[in-house]
Formats: C-alpha cells, structure tokens, sequence
C-alpha cells in the first residue's frame, strides 16, 4: 500500500565517511540536481581531523543546495575531546544561519536556548528528556535508532505537543558507538594522532567479520555501526501515522539519488511499499537489510513479515 502523504519531509545525514573533497562536491552536486529531499545536513561529525578536507567547500555547497530549494542545516561533532573541538563546536553554535544540529553537550551548553536541533547522537529517549531539550532552546529531535516502535510513537506524540519536529533514520548503516580511541587506525598498525586517514580507503566503512568470517560491524574511524543498512521503507506508513514529521536517509556507497527517490515515490503515493522496497534491493546489491531494532529484537535482524506487510 502506498502512502500518500505529502507533508513529511524527507531529509539526508550528514556524510559520517571520509570521503575525498572532490567526491563529496559531486556527491552533492547530484543531490542538489537529482535527489527530492527536503533537507540536507552537512558538517564532520565523526572526526575533527577530517574537517579542513571540505570545510572550503561548505558555502559553495550549501548555496547550491538552498538554490536548488533545499533546506539546509549544519551539523555538530558527536564527541567533543580536544581545545580544538570545543571551538569548532563554539563557533557552529554561535551561527545564526544555516540552523544548527546538535550532537553533543558541549554543544548545548554553547548554544544555549537559542533554536536548534537535536542530532541522534544525543540520548533523547523519552519524553521527558525531550521536554528538556525544548526548554532549552530545541526544535526538533531526531530519535535514536535503536528506539522501537511503541518508544518511538510515544516521543513523537511528545514532542509534537511541544510543538517540535520528529526524526528518525529509515536508511543506512546504524550508529551503534563511538569511542575516544580510533580502531580504524590501531586496524593498520597506526595511532589515531598519525592515522595518515587510512579511514579514507573505506568509503562505506571497514568491515568487520567474525571467527566464522561473517560480517558482523562497520568501522568508521572511532565509530562502529552495523553491517546491515538500516530498511524502515514498509515502515514508513506507521511512522508517520505516530507523529513522525522527517525521514532520514543516511549518504552510503549507492545511488543516493535513487534511494531518495523511492521513498518519495511511496511518501507520495505514486509507487507500492513492495515495488518500491525490491528497487531499493536492487540499488544495494550485496548489503543486507536489518529493521530489528524497531520491533524490539536484535538490530540486526530483518523482521520479513513487516517488509511482506
């Protein structure tokens, strides 16, 4: 069944990999000429050092996405260590515009009760918590991925009564930690103050296999997230039916574009949920799907009645 729903807006994360200047320029050249999302994030969230790779880029980016009538919101770092993390993470949070997205309490604290969003970084759990986060100054959440259903409804019934708008992540490789010390480097005998950015020779992440050599995690410098990306498309219906207002897809190594455009399709009403989640298959070949953490059982999981359904 399709959705028809024309009011959520469908959004796209900030790019987490450390992908060369040249590809993120094209990358967003496309988005901005190809992909129907509403909002895009942009900014280093993972590490610092990444940052002056594209930072040069940002207003040349951002002024081709807002011509191309895209809204566009910069995102904070998710951990916050170093004098000069702290004054990256102040000098975002002191900008009046583009909006700013949150993800840490450094971050917070920097910005005050000025408008902003909160990223899924942040514990935002419950409702109570999100009741918080407005008093100080929020105006929209994206949710955690690895709240439930029941969890999810409940905050998004809360924080739309305060009037803020409600995010989840429909696609993409989940977040699951991420850490002071940065395995990606210690992987290839390195420190992470000489990584020499060995994270840049895995564009969607190094694989991580088992005792058994199945895949099992992604590492992302000193983030982990799964091996699966993260399929909410036979979900979309109920997510939104429970007060969720944007849809987040996260940038991967695959048509980006196209993946926008299939959730569209189905938020729109032109194209069915099961047409839509075998096209979103097809442009991920090779990557397994998961939905287990918003039926409450392991993240890994895909719970196939629901994609059936």
């Amino acid at each position: 069944m399709a959705v028809r729903d024309m009011t959520t807006k469908l959004t796209l994360g900030p790019i987490v990999y450390h992908w060369s200047a040249d590809k993120r320029r094209d990358f967003y050249a496309r988005i901005a000429d190809e992909a129907p999302v509403d909002e895009v994030y942009l900014g280093e969230v993972i590490c610092s050092k990444r940052a002056p790779f594209h930072e040069a880029d940002l207003p040349e980016t951002i002024e081709r996405l807002e011509r191309a009538g895209k809204t566009v919101v910069l995102s904070t770092l998710a951990e916050v260590m170093l004098k000069r993390e702290r004054k990256a993470t102040e000098d975002l949070a002191a900008m009046e515009a583009p909006e700013i997205e949150v993800n840490n309490a450094a971050g917070l604290q920097a910005r005050g009760k000025r408008p902003h969003r909160v990223g899924p970084f942040m514990n935002a759990y419950n409702e109570a918590t999100i009741a918080w986060m407005a008093g100080q100054g929020a105006s929209h959440v994206c949710l955690p991925t690895e709240l439930p259903a029941g969890a999810i409804a409940i905050a998004a019934q809360a924080a739309r009564g305060l009037g803020l708008g409600v995010e989840v992540q429909v696609f993409g490789r989940a977040s699951l930690a991420v850490s002071a010390r940065c395995y990606h480097a210690r992987a290839h005998g390195r420190t992470k103050d000489n990584c020499q950015f060995v994270c840049e020779d895995d564009p969607d992440g190094m694989p991580l296999r088992t005792r058994d050599d199945a895949p099992i995690l992604r590492v992302n410098g000193i983030q982990t997230q799964s091996e699966s990306y993260i399929d909410l498309l036979p979900e979309t219906a109920r997510l939104v039916a429970g007060g969720v207002s944007h849809l987040r897809l996260m940038p991967q190594e695959v048509d980006m574009a196209g993946v926008a455009g299939l959730f569209r399709a189905v938020l729109d009403g032109r194209t069915e949920v099961a047409e839509a989640d075998a096209g979103l298959r097809a442009l991920c070949d090779g990557t397994a799907f998961s939905n287990g953490f918003y039926h409450g059982v392991a993240g890994y999981r895909r719970i196939a009645a629901a994609a059936a359904g």
